[in-house]
């Protein structure tokens, strides 16, 4: 007999590429990427301001007519200590910053120059500041969820919690990602908070002393376009409210309704930035309407009008 003649194994046919799945697979991405970081919400904003009329820009802050003048400027002393919050005080015309990593009250030039530290006591991881007037300026302690309310002079040398008045913030939904922001709205005659994650917003009553009334609210956030929360400022002349997200790189502008009127991306290559602003922390306007921002760890920035 002979042996059987070897049969020929067919080989395996591989799996066809498809082109049809890897564009789902993009599709997918996009949209994910789009809704979490709203470059949908973005677009839509970008071609509401192309038709807004010139009363309509002249009634609101209107950041798109921006230009940043200090772009990045190192706080020098400041380097290892991580800026958190910034806050104009009309008075002696400076601004006040909190810092988050070694706890301190520092004291800025309108250009950027450290004028003094005073050192907090007690307080753990201060991230939010707010001058109030007559030497009242308030501190948020993320980690402790408190406010509170301080009294600054020029004499002081160092503020220690147990001596001033405090209030207990409550609890968050992300008790790591609590309150940042905080702004003085003295036209309606409260306080704004913001809490970092999820981006929320609440009012206190106040009228401007350290006695705070009643409890805080929660108002509606549905228009904050923006994956965090670092810090708000109340423009008295327009009764609009600037919200800045470290993480978007966006300072919003919003109506007194909260809808949303404008947008400033800080990129690289917009407003005149040199490079993208790392982490976004504070921001504060004059009378004159120039927007200053601190980035961690100790960048210092100042924007106008053109």
């Amino acid at each position: 007999m002979t042996a059987d003649a070897p049969q020929l194994r067919k080989p395996k046919s591989r799996p066809r590429f498809s082109w049809s799945w890897l564009f789902i697979a993009l599709v997918v991405i996009f949209v994910g990427l789009s809704y979490a970081w709203h470059w949908d919400d973005r677009g839509l904003l970008w071609l509401r301001e192309q038709s807004a009329s010139a009363s309509e820009r002249a009634a609101s802050v209107w950041l798109p007519d921006y230009k940043v003048d200090i772009d990045g400027k190192s706080l020098v002393g400041l380097e290892k200590d991580e800026a958190s919050d910034l806050s104009y005080d009309p008075v002696s015309k400076t601004l006040y910053s909190v810092m988050g990593k070694n706890a301190f009250l520092a004291e800025l030039s309108l250009t950027g120059e450290v004028l003094r530290k005073i050192p907090l006591v007690g307080w753990s991881n201060p991230e939010g500041v707010m001058v109030l007037g007559n030497g009242v300026i308030a501190i948020v302690d993320e980690r402790q969820h408190l406010m509170t309310m301080t009294t600054v002079t020029p004499e002081t040398k160092t503020l220690n919690i147990a001596d001033f008045p405090k209030y207990d913030l409550g609890p968050s939904v992300d008790q790591n990602k609590a309150f940042e922001g905080v702004t003085w709205d003295a036209k309606n005659q409260q306080i704004l908070l913001g809490e970092e994650r999820p981006p929320a917003l609440f009012s206190w009553k106040s009228d401007g002393t350290a006695v705070l009334k009643g409890d805080k609210q929660k108002l509606s956030n549905d228009n904050l376009i923006m994956r965090n929360l670092s810090a708000l400022y109340s423009d008295q002349k327009t009764g609009h409210l600037l919200v800045l997200s470290a993480e978007s790189h966006l300072l919003l502008e919003l109506d007194e309704k909260g809808n949303k009127v404008s947008f400033m991306a800080l990129v690289r290559g917009l407003n005149g930035l040199s490079q993208t602003i790392p982490r976004a922390e504070g921001v504060a306007m004059d009378e004159h309407g120039t927007i200053y921002m601190v980035s961690e760890p100790n960048l210092f920035y100042s924007f106008k009008k053109k």
